[in-house]
């Protein structure tokens, strides 16, 4: 190209008229983020069926330990592996475990982290864990991972039962990016979103479960 061509471009480039970015029209209203109350859990509880979750819907700890037992015998449980968040730490799991001959174990009872990964894939056949939240728009999990709900506990067992106290449950993300998010030096080591069990595919579009996380999930709402 020769310099008086390129000039002749540029210049009609400077004098085009510039470009009217139009206002982003208002997003719709989202009929979820109103949810509240009996509306909201209801509302999540379908949501966690859509996304071939197994809901329960229990009225306190001790329904929920009642539940987690009939689960054990269903699912033929005799050892698990337990996040030692504030959720589970409630329930007192080790003496339901004691009464129900299940074995629960807890990662910090492990001196190295070989041990604990050898534990947690090989000898719990569940795990049990608390939720941060529950968005009930999507039916997705919130986790915070830290040394009492470290990350591979959420994913190396094939079935994750987890529970959500009622006062976990939000109608939308938007409602608790900063709670979880806007406080400096008090973020978690990790945070992940699950929505339903762990899904994937190969080239010929065949589906299968378990490939990534979870096979199966289980999720007992309490209160």
């Amino acid at each position: 190209m020769t310099e008086t061509a390129r000039e002749a471009i540029l210049g009609k480039l400077r004098a085009a008229p510039a470009k009217v970015v139009p206002e982003r029209p208002p997003l719709p209203p989202m009929k979820e983020a109103s949810l509240q109350g009996e509306a909201m859990i209801g509302f999540l509880m379908e949501r966690l069926a859509a996304e071939a979750c197994t809901p329960f819907r229990v009225k306190d700890s001790r329904e929920a330990l009642a539940r987690l037992t009939e689960i054990a015998r269903e699912e033929g449980l005799n050892c698990v592996m337990t996040s030692t968040d504030e959720v589970v730490a409630d329930l007192d799991l080790p003496a339901w475990g004691r009464a129900n001959d299940v074995k629960v174990l807890n990662p910090r009872q492990f001196a190295d982290r070989e041990a604990y990964k050898n534990a947690v894939f090989d000898d719990a056949q569940a795990s049990v864990t608390g939720a941060s939240f529950v968005v009930a728009e999507t039916g997705s999990l919130g986790m915070a991972h830290g040394p009492d709900n470290p990350r591979l506990l959420t994913l190396a067992p094939i079935l994750h039962i987890v529970l959500i106290p009622v006062d976990h449950v939000v109608p939308a993300l938007d409602a608790v990016v900063g709670r979880c998010f806007g406080r400096p030096g008090k973020y978690p080591s990790q945070f992940s979103f699950a929505t339903g069990p762990s899904l994937t595919g190969d080239i010929t579009g065949y589906l299968f479960r378990g490939m990534h996380g979870p096979r199966k999930v289980i999720a007992i709402v309490i209160g």
